[in-house]
């Protein structure tokens, strides 16, 4: 389930948008931050990338016009979700939601979705609890 799950939604979100799971996870983020924009480090950090690893999405993005970069100071950097980006976000979502709840809500009864939950929130809890300082 690992790998098959984000495999399929990943082949969605291709076939339905355009975009990859990767584009999806940067412009959701940047969709709910404050201005529609984020310091480079800190869009990283929330969704747990390397900053290399950032660094290549958002060169990538920036180059289809999804997001913009923008001067922070003498050395940062804030990714901004464009127009054309939040209009790719807003085509994307209905498709990849139905594709969430096809291949994995819809099978579930809403004890099982609960229990799920609570095993998932337990991991996440101990992955945190477990991470190294980035200090």
């Amino acid at each position: 389930m690992v790998l098959l799950l984000p495999a399929r939604l990943e082949q969605q979100l291709q076939a339905g948008s355009g975009l990859s799971n990767a584009d999806y996870t940067v412009l959701a983020l940047l969709s709910e931050a404050p201005g529609r924009r984020m310091r480079s480090y800190e869009l990283g950090r929330t969704a747990g990338w390397e900053k290399s690893r950032m660094h290549h999405q958002l060169t990538r993005m920036s180059r289809r016009g999804l997001i913009s970069r923008e001067p922070c100071g003498s050395r940062g950097i804030y990714a901004v979700l464009t127009d054309e980006g939040f209009a790719a976000l807003k085509k994307a979502v209905p498709g990849h939601g139905q594709e969430i709840r096809r291949l994995f809500i819809d099978r579930l009864c809403p004890e099982e979705l609960d229990r799920f939950a609570g095993l998932a929130a337990k991991i996440l809890h101990g992955l945190d609890a477990d991470q190294p300082s980035r200090e």
